[in-house]
């Protein structure tokens, strides 16, 4: 999930951008809307995307699934303005020309000005509505027939949120329409950006606290799977033991995972490699598939969380993320829903990279659901190998990192791991 910074729609940007935008061009000629209850002037800082084209077209579901992010910040707090800015979101909309002289005066911007229920640029055109819905029947009027600005801002009032969100978001499947919802809180921002996997086009985050600003970049940084690959390394099996017994983790997750997906848990007893171990999705002979749990490894083994950091096994709870990666090196993150921790017996297990002098190794449970994720083969090749069948010569997918680490944060000083 990426983020787009020029004023309309996310629609049209294929990439973030960080830097502060460009003054935008006028002359939209766009008709007012009516909306159903009066806003006193407000403050909104915006990051947002790209203009919208005139005429209403629809895509096909697939390609809506691409798109990317508005996010408009309203606020009258300049922490907040300045936290904004420093994270790329330069666009920024006012009550009063006073306020925007006065930012100008600290950071760089593109104002924009609220005019009762109508957002407008420097040039006095019309780019966003905004309605309020506090009703069922409000609600019915937010359909994409019934929109003659492109986009529109919602101030959803009440408890009422996560259906009437999804209610839009299938409405607005696969048209041009740009809906924003205002959110008053980061996690709330997510709701709407989640709702029906595809989620609204964008949020206006309407908060004091420079903290929202933090955790929703945050959010999407951590989401910015479609750009975010890790560089895996082919490693060669070198030696493969039975040893005793140790408590092992399973980590269950609160989603699905696919063939050649797994933790990348430095499920290496080491930090400076970790093994990719694959998910229970694959079926057998035995047991039905899971394809939400990894059976990872023991309880003193690392595995990678996000913001480029390490947790052991043991310190997973409920609510923790996770990251998940696939053969390529694709990754995205992931809620873990519940961890068992069991005493069974192990299997330690050595690989050396190919490309390198760098030997790693992993303890994992000795069962025939438990598998290494291996090189990508094609269409035809195998995704993991079952430590039961395992045998040296056999090459698995590690990652390399630095080895020292200090409460899961990778630091550089000397250190000696055996």
């Amino acid at each position: 999930m990426a983020v787009s910074s020029s004023v309309g729609s996310a629609k049209a940007l294929a990439c973030f951008r960080t830097s502060p935008l460009a003054p935008r061009r006028t002359g939209m000629n766009l008709p007012s809307l009516r909306c159903l209850l009066s806003y006193n002037p407000l403050y909104l800082a915006g990051f947002v995307c790209s203009r919208l084209p005139s005429i209403k077209m629809c895509a096909s579901p697939a390609a809506s699934a691409e798109l990317k992010k508005t996010v408009w910040v309203w606020t009258e707090n300049r922490q907040v303005m300045t936290a904004a800015v420093e994270r790329g979101w330069s666009t920024f909309l006012f009550g009063s020309k006073e306020l925007s002289e006065d930012w100008s005066s600290t950071a760089r911007i593109h104002p924009l000005f609220i005019d009762g229920l109508e957002i407008l640029d420097e040039g006095n055109q019309k780019v966003a509505a905004i309605s309020v819905i506090s009703s069922p029947s409000e609600l019915q009027l937010i359909q994409p027939e019934n929109m003659e600005l492109q986009n529109t801002v919602i101030d959803f009032q009440g408890d009422w949120q996560v259906i009437p969100a999804e209610n839009i978001v299938a409405a607005f499947q696969g048209c041009t329409g740009t809906v924003l919802a205002v959110s008053k809180n980061s996690t709330e921002a997510q709701v709407f950006l989640e709702a029906l996997e595809q989620g609204l086009d964008g949020v206006v985050l309407k908060v004091e606290d420079m903290d929202d600003i933090i955790k929703l970049k945050d959010y999407f940084d951590r989401r910015n799977e479609a750009k975010s690959q890790l560089q895996l390394t082919k490693a060669t099996v070198s030696k493969v033991e039975v040893v005793g017994m140790g408590d092992r983790v399973c980590v269950d997750l609160c989603s699905i995972m696919r063939p050649g997906e797994g933790l990348l848990v430095c499920v290496g007893s080491y930090a400076r490699g970790m093994f990719l171990v694959h998910s229970e999705c694959l079926e057998t002979s035995y047991i039905a598939s899971r394809p939400f749990r990894v059976n990872a490894g023991p309880v003193h083994a690392y595995v990678t969380v996000p913001g480029d950091k390490t947790s052991y096994l043991s310190e997973l709870r409920s609510g923790r993320e996770v990251i998940v990666v696939d053969q390529n090196g694709l990754w995205r993150t992931l809620i873990v829903g519940r961890v068992k921790i069991e005493s069974r017996p192990l299997i330690l297990v050595e690989a050396k990279e190919n490309s390198g002098s760098g030997t790693y190794s992993i303890f994992l449970q000795n069962a025939e659901t438990v598998a290494l994720i291996t090189p990508d083969r094609g269409s035809g090749g195998r995704t993991a190998i079952p430590v039961t069948s395992l045998k040296v010569g056999d090459e698995v997918l590690v990652r390399k990192q630095g080895a020292a680490r200090h409460t899961g944060i990778e630091i550089q000083e000397f250190i000696v791991e055996k």
